[in-house]
């Protein structure tokens, strides 16, 4: 079998910023953005390719006013301490000022051993050093440490958003210093937007590697990469270096346009997977905000000799 075929691409149609999570009860656990962006879903199966028709379960619904009231996106599953969070971003309004939305992040806990049973908690919003448009929260465990790492935009610094680390006291709220440790400056970051969004961490060989999402979400979409030393201080900026080019961006002969928004599984091999989403068209009519066919596909993340991830190129439709 050929590199990277083992997938049958999409593997979820219409389903955006896709994540997906492998639980010690054997199964994937999957959650992402719905093209109507007003609730959060969570499926799960036994295998990757079974999330493609898998039941989901609505876990939460947004209101009809206030700041849970528009644009849902990006929800993230995590287990953490004995219980299930779901982090996700949240507006007030579906309009924009001075070209930023109003998101904020929040956190939703369930007791649950399977979370699509029971009773989603509402724990409030994850709230940082400013008030202002931030998103696309990841947590990750190291040495003990619970961190906590979104994409916000501080009001001095131009562009849309950059990405900020913290230590977390509980699984939804934050203490200590907060450490931006990205931000939009390679010309591949500023295409259309100024953005570094989504993202996902991977730990493999002593090091530490953290994808994110750059530019506007059209085919100029791509991923980048940080990594750091499993023994620096992780909220220390200088800890943290950028890959000058992006590691996965668009792949006009085989038809994948603006892969991004990523997370990492691991398959029944052992494999490391990357899980992200694109479409397979290049020409979008209105804002590629809201055009739905951003959809989740899969493939085995290969690695390099010197122990950095290869990301390749994203496979065609198709596969099997």
């Amino acid at each position: 079998m050929s590199r990277n075929r083992e997938y049958s691409n999409p593997l979820v149609e219409q389903r955006a910023d896709p994540w997906v999570y492998k639980h010690t009860d054997g199964y994937y656990y999957f959650t992402a953005s719905v093209p109507e962006y007003d609730r959060i879903e969570v499926r799960r199966a036994k295998t990757i390719e079974g999330l493609r028709d898998a039941v989901p379960a609505v876990a939460w619904r947004k209101y009809e006013t206030g700041p849970l009231s528009a644009n849902i996106w990006a929800p993230e599953i995590h287990y953490i301490q004995g219980k299930w969070y779901i982090y996700f971003a949240a507006a007030r309004t579906t309009e924009t000022k001075e070209g930023l939305f109003d998101h904020r992040m929040y956190a939703l806990e369930n007791e649950s051993a399977n979370p699509l049973e029971g009773h989603w908690v509402e724990k409030g919003q994850v709230k940082t050093a400013w008030e202002s448009f931030a998103l696309d929260a990841t947590t990750f465990q190291h040495k003990g440490v619970l961190y906590y790492v979104w994409a916000q935009k501080d009001p001095d610094i131009p562009g849309n958003s950059n990405l900020y680390i913290s230590e977390m006291e509980n699984p939804w709220t934050l203490k200590g210093p907060q450490t931006m440790i990205a931000k939009p400056e390679h010309h591949w970051e500023i295409i259309g937007f100024s953005v570094n969004e989504g993202a996902a961490v991977l730990k493999r060989g002593g090091k530490i590697f953290m994808s994110f999402s750059a530019s506007a979400t059209d085919h100029n979409y791509c991923m980048g990469l940080l990594t750091a030393d499993e023994d620096s201080d992780l909220l220390d900026a200088a800890s943290w270096n950028k890959h000058p080019e992006p590691v996965f961006q668009t792949s006009e002969e085989n038809g994948q346009y603006g892969p991004g928004h990523n997370s990492f599984t691991v398959n029944e091999n052992g494999e490391d997977v990357l899980i992200y989403h694109a479409r397979n068209y290049k020409k979008i009519t209105g804002d590629p905000l809201y055009d739905p066919n951003r959809h989740t596909r899969a493939q085995v993340l290969e690695w390099n000799e010197d122990g950095t991830p290869n990301f390749g190129v994203p496979v065609k439709d198709g596969g099997k």
